[in-house]
């Protein structure tokens, strides 16, 4: 709230340089803020009284976007790659791809695996699920194992993510 919003009683007052200029009414407080050709900017409406600011409106609502575009710049997003693998692979194939995959955790994104089947493959998913449980040995050093080896449809898939 700013200016003629502000109906309550009594504000605390913080001047336009931060010192505290005590308890008053809202209508002292206002004209203060008009003489300084200043705003009135309700900046704590839950405390008793409420906390009042003389400030620059407009420069206040700019440092504000700025600061939560700063916030917003450091956040990290975590992307999930995909590494797909097949039941008869052959081990520099699976060293290849479990490179591929060390790459993608170092960056730190998540990494799902996935073993495809097809065809007549699907007789034989119980065997091949020591693949997937090999390419999580390999990386046990980088990586630990989110989402254990699970069949989906035609595929059995499972999450690496960054070891803690």
């Amino acid at each position: 709230m700013i200016n003629e919003q502000i109906r309550d009683k009594e504000v605390r007052l913080i001047g336009e340089d931060g010192e505290q200029l005590g308890i008053m009414s809202s209508r002292e407080a206002m004209k203060l803020a008009q003489e300084a050709d200043l705003d009135l900017v309700k900046i704590a409406p839950t405390a008793k009284p409420p906390v009042c600011k003389i400030i620059d409106y407009g420069k206040y609502r700019y440092e504000m976007a700025r600061k939560e575009k700063e916030a917003k710049k450091k956040q990290k997003t975590v992307d999930v790659k995909e590494v797909r693998l097949s039941p008869n692979i052959e081990s520099n194939d699976l060293n290849t791809k479990v490179n591929n995959a060390k790459k993608f955790i170092e960056k730190g994104n998540k990494v799902k695996v996935t073993l495809r089947f097809r065809g007549r493959e699907m007789a034989h998913v119980q065997t091949s699920k020591h693949i997937l449980d090999d390419f999580a040995d390999m990386l046990k050093d980088v990586a630990s194992v989110e989402k254990q080896p699970k069949l989906e449809g035609r595929s059995m898939s499972m999450v690496l993510t960054e070891k803690r």
